[in-house]
């Protein structure tokens, strides 16, 4: 029996094994680094080991520092989430060796599995269909291809090459990838199936020789080759369905398959399908598996560790659930990610947290709260939001709903693109596959119109005027406005979503109705000229503001922290910044300046001081958040200062170079 279970991750990956480990009477441990000390799940466990430093190399990756902190905890058993040392043999290894009960598979399994190389050619003897691949680049003749890493997965040292031209520096950058998120550069190469699927089977085996399939995911859709939207069961026809878990079972068999595993296919437009990899551990998107069946995946894991067999009879899957990955970048911005503090974090309707639902609704698995700090030290995500609905159709819609009305502020996020997908003609029809974003531009636009941001900046300005007239030290009760001269109006000015100005000019009458209004964007003289809808002030408080727009009442949520304003509204979200009226004045940026959009380590510099350059050409590269994002130049010039050397650190708005225009020399 489990009695005291380590978990040896973080975030929303421990906060859920706890939930199980509540239910079940089994005790807990965390281990944390400096960034997390703070964080919830911390919080939650009934103790916590302190693993001195913030990066993962030097924290959760410290396979000696995890193995003394059960030791010092008195834990008995060791669970790997499904993520960081989830896959590492070695770790399997020495936890069993230190007398300890692992939570998943046997070291053997998860090193045969691990190298991508080895795994295809073992189960392509017990009869699982492949893909041709290659290890030497000189081999390959026809395109598109695809650049894989062989020591893991997650989307992470994985390059899509169309031209021969492009394979070289694919595979070079797709090697530094693999070797700092995995410690193994390792890559091979295989065909690339044009708009393939995505589509992976859930197994589990036990220590008396069963291995089953339980149920399958439609995971499509992906953002640099890693999922964001998951859902089950995928939508495939029954004779394709029987024949991937017959497939994914004899992969499973092949290797004495022990816990909880996903095989993963790519699904071909004919409904053929290849095996991609085997992952040897719960996978991130098993909350939907829950829903549709009832399990709790976390729970068997243990009790198969424990040495118990999977239960005689297994429910099958009804029903549908669809779960979003909610991160924390900007999609219209290249993936950028964002860091900050979440002032509000709110998802409405929620059933259950971390746990399976009695009916249609909501389930949230969250590593933050609100307060919490998202930094650049781990991977993006927030949370993922589940949605469980007797139709593909109902679960849609909910989930879509659900994400459009939560309150996210302080973060920058992907929510606008998520619900974009699900609200998308495409994704009702099941026109999906890997390459839906990139035929599908259309999701990235803000879900507020660009013509309704006028009405939501004005909300914001008279909530502002509502919060300076309930803190006035003086005349409170005086109308918001008032003065001698009321032909003068009052004026707010805001930075939109997109950078540009948005400035609010208004006038209230004597008794604190609206009695007009106007909006300018300067630089944008057609929206500075359009005439502003007719609205009317039903009612404005600090933080909450309702209006009459053209007959119909709208009511907007105001939320203010310092001289940031966030607004959500009957048409979306939108997170302005108040100016002041009085800048004060601020050190000038070199003409030419290419500064950090966010903070991370310089890893790799293209170029040098006294080079010419054309736009587009990559500059450096900048790694944040466990990938890397190229830094390209914006105009033909000469670089004519790179101040920070390799392996330097940046924080936001600091300069990487400059480049000085041809004929500005």
């Amino acid at each position: 029996m489990i009695n005291r279970l380590l978990v040896a991750n973080r975030g929303e990956i421990a906060r859920r094994v706890f939930a199980t480990c509540r239910a079940m009477g089994v005790e807990t441990v965390a281990v944390h680094s400096d960034a997390d000390a703070d964080a919830p799940f911390v919080a939650e466990a009934d103790q916590a080991v302190r693993l001195p430093g913030s990066s993962p190399a030097e924290t959760y990756l410290r396979v000696d520092l995890i193995l003394d902190a059960a030791r010092r905890s008195g834990a008995d058993a060791v669970h790997p989430g499904y993520g960081f040392l989830a896959e590492n043999a070695e770790f399997a290894a020495a936890v069993t060796d230190a007398g300890l009960t692992w939570v998943g598979p046997p070291a053997k399994v998860i090193a045969a599995m691990g190298d991508k190389l080895a795994a295809k050619a073992l189960l392509a003897e017990a009869g699982v269909p492949m893909l041709p691949s290659w290890t030497d680049t000189a081999g390959i003749t026809d395109f598109p291809v695809l650049v894989k890493a062989s020591a893991g997965g997650g989307g992470r040292g994985m390059r899509i090459v169309r031209t021969a031209d492009e394979l070289a520096e694919a595979v070079a950058s797709a090697r530094r990838e693999a070797a700092a998120a995995f410690g193994d550069g390792t890559v091979f190469i295989e065909r690339y199936v044009e708009r393939g699927r995505h589509v992976e089977v859930q197994i589990f085996g036990d220590a008396h020789g069963r291995v089953v399939a339980l149920g399958d995911r439609e995971c499509s859709i992906q953002r640099r080759h890693q999922k964001i939207v998951e859902e089950a069961p995928a939508v495939v026809p029954d004779r394709v369905r029987t024949a991937l878990h017959e497939a994914a079972v004899a992969a499973g068999r092949a290797v004495d398959y022990l816990g909880a595993g996903t095989v993963e296919f790519l699904l071909a437009p004919g409904g053929e399908f290849f095996f991609l990899e085997m992952n040897t551990r719960l996978q991130v998107e098993h909350p939907v598996t829950e829903l549709c069946t009832g399990l709790d995946l976390v729970g068997l894991q243990l009790l198969v560790a424990e040495g118990e067999p999977l239960p005689a009879a297994l429910p099958a899957s009804t029903g549908h659930a669809i779960e979003v990955r909610l991160c924390a970048e900007d999609a219209a911005a290249g993936w950028r990610p964002a860091t900050g503090t979440l002032h509000r974090f709110s998802v409405g309707a929620v059933a259950t947290e971390f746990g399976g639902l009695a009916g249609p609704g909501l389930r949230l698995d969250s590593g933050v709260l609100a307060g919490s700090v998202v930094g650049v030290h781990y991977d993006s995500m927030l949370a993922k939001v589940i949605a469980w609905g007797r139709t593909r159709a109902e679960a849609t819609r909910l989930l879509a709903s659900a994400l459009a009305r939560a309150e996210l502020h302080g973060v920058t996020t992907n929510r606008d693109l998520l619900v974009r997908v699900l609200r998308s003609p495409a994704f009702a029809a099941v026109e999906i596959d890997t390459g839906f974003l990139d035929r599908h531009p259309e999701v990235f636009a803000p879900v507020l119109p660009a013509d309704r941001l006028p009405i939501t900046a004005l909300a914001a300005a008279l909530a502002a005027a509502a919060h300076r007239r309930a803190t006035a030290p003086v005349l409170s009760g005086l109308p918001s406005g008032w003065r001698n001269v009321p032909a003068v109006p009052q004026v707010s000015r805001f930075i939109g979503p997109d950078g540009d100005e948005i400035e609010i000019r208004y006038r209230l009458d004597r008794t604190g109705g609206l009695a007009d209004w106007s909006v300018a964007t300067p630089g944008d003289a057609a929206a500075s000229e359009a005439k502003p809808p007719a609205v009317a002030l039903v009612e404005a408080t600090p933080d909450r503001v309702v209006l009459d727009v053209d007959g119909v009442r709208r009511a907007y949520r105001v939320h203010r922290v310092g001289s940031a304003v966030f607004v959500d509204g009957p048409d979306g979200a939108a997170s302005l910044a108040e100016l002041p009226r009085l800048p004060l004045p601020t050190a000038a940026v070199a003409a030419g300046s290419l500064l950090a959009p966010l903070p991370g380590a310089v890893t790799r510099i293209n170029v040098k001081v006294g080079q010419r350059v054309t736009a587009g050409d990559p500059l450096l590269t900048l790694e944040a958040m466990k990938l890397e994002h190229p830094v390209l130049a914006p105009i033909d010039g000469v670089v004519t200062e790179l101040p920070v050397p390799t392996g330097g650190q940046v924080q936001t708005g600091a300069v990487l170079a400059v480049i000085e225009e041809e004929d500005a020399r």
